[in-house]
């Protein structure tokens, strides 16, 4: 039996209610979806790769078809170790569009059989994007309607000073 699998690369630094709602739509679509959480040092994210992993899984918990794992290789590497060629990806806004075309022709041209699957989140939420809950939290505005109650909680952890 040939199982479907994508994968769904980010920073998630942390992962909002936008990315939830793409990985629950995903779920249906496809028999697995693997959340690659990219390292991504030269971003300096808030939260430690660890930290991250951690929280994905826990606000995900109820999907039986998605597991979540840090990596830090060369995107199509990954995607290829998991049994797959296909990579899920998020467009918010037209402005995304420029970057996810070029972001996908340059992962073909490193493997030719490599595909991008794009959703666009719920029109509610095509407005939340990490860095500006991130840069909410740390002036002590409300988070809540953005992310989960776990995320919510480990960004006020993150703030106190």
């Amino acid at each position: 039996m040939r199982t479907h699998t994508v994968v769904y690369p980010g920073t998630f630094d942390p992962i909002t209610n936008g990315h939830i709602d793409l990985v629950e739509r995903a779920a249906r679509l496809f028999d697995k979806v693997v959340i690659a959480i990219a390292s991504s040092e030269r971003k300096n994210p808030l939260f430690s790769l660890e930290e991250r992993v951690a929280l994905t899984r826990r606000v995900l918990s109820h999907l039986d078809n998605v597991e979540v794992a840090g990596f830090n290789i060369l995107l199509t590497d990954f995607v290829t170790q998991q049994g797959s060629n296909c990579v899920l990806r998020g467009l918010r806004a037209v402005a995304d569009f420029e970057y996810e075309f070029q972001l996908a022709n340059m992962n073909r041209a490193i493997k030719p059989d490599f595909e991008s699957v794009f959703l666009t989140p719920a029109e509610h939420l095509s407005y939340i994007s990490s860095s500006l809950v991130r840069e909410i939290a740390s002036l002590g505005g409300d988070i809540t309607p953005f992310v989960a109650p776990a995320v919510a909680e480990a960004l006020t952890e993150k703030f106190k000073s």
